[in-house]
């Protein structure tokens, strides 16, 4: 009963009013949005725009000033352990613990997160993200890329429902970055889940986005498919819309 209740609801993030305020500076001002079953959503903006600050409230590792954030109807401030345990996270700055292999690493998230059966769990994981040969390899010794499929694969491990994309393909090359948007795409098509996804590669949030969130200062600015936004601004293409949003956001102000 329960699942078909989390099943009927229809966003499996939600967020109201978020605020994040430290002293006289606010690095996340009231902003509102929400995150659908099967969506993409990509978190854009400028360095220090809030969106890490955001992605890390969400994950219940900032408290915020104010406002509320709801994994599934969830409340994470009054139920913090339950909405997390629908979510998940990978970001190629925040590697795996280089000194365990890669199943060790895999074994210890999975008890951390209490998923059934996870020996099965591991090898399925394994297999679907071809880390076969490097099953008993130290993460440390790992390339960029052979390690953000591990952390991929460490995200992927307790099911999420919502998944929290943090840069995931910086410096990798494009044939893994592109292979790493073919899994995540494939997660959030096939499945019930959905993805909050930041990068400043905007050809990737143009191919793998199905709506995006232009942030600067704290504030969300625009907000629209990655594909016509743009046009919607007289801007040729995304980038354009980006370089614009940074350099001159208060043009772009949403009324």
């Amino acid at each position: 009963m329960e699942g078909a209740v989390v099943e009927s609801i229809s966003k499996v993030l939600s967020v109201q009013g978020l605020r994040k305020q430290y002293g006289a500076t606010v690095a996340v001002d009231g902003i509102s949005f929400d995150v659908g079953r099967k969506e993409i959503v990509g978190l854009l903006g400028p360095n220090g725009a809030g969106k890490t600050t955001t992605i890390n409230m969400v994950l219940g590792v900032l408290e915020p000033s104010s406002g509320s954030i709801h994994i599934e109807g969830v409340d994470l401030a009054k139920r913090r352990a339950q909405a997390l345990e629908r979510t998940n996270f990978a970001a190629v700055y925040a590697p795996l613990p280089g000194n365990l292999t890669v199943r060790q690493n895999l074994r210890v998230f999975g008890l951390i997160y209490g998923v059934k059966e996870l020996s099965k769990r591991i090898e399925e994981l394994i297999a679907q993200f071809d880390l076969e040969r490097f099953r008993d390899v130290k993460c440390g010794v790992l390339s960029s890329g052979e390690q953000t499929r591990v952390a991929l694969a460490k995200a992927m491990l307790n099911r999420p429902r919502l998944l929290l994309l943090d840069e995931p393909t910086a410096s990798l090359d494009p044939s893994t970055a592109r292979d790493l948007r073919a899994r995540i795409r494939e997660f959030a098509t096939q499945g019930t889940g959905g993805v909050l996804w930041t990068s400043h590669n905007m050809y990737e949030v143009e191919e793998v986005c199905d709506r995006v969130l232009i942030v600067s200062h704290g504030k969300i600015l625009l907000e629209g498919d990655p594909r016509t936004l743009p046009g919607e601004h007289g801007k040729a293409t995304l980038e354009e819309l980006f370089i614009t949003v940074e350099r001159e956001p208060l043009a772009l102000e949403r009324v």
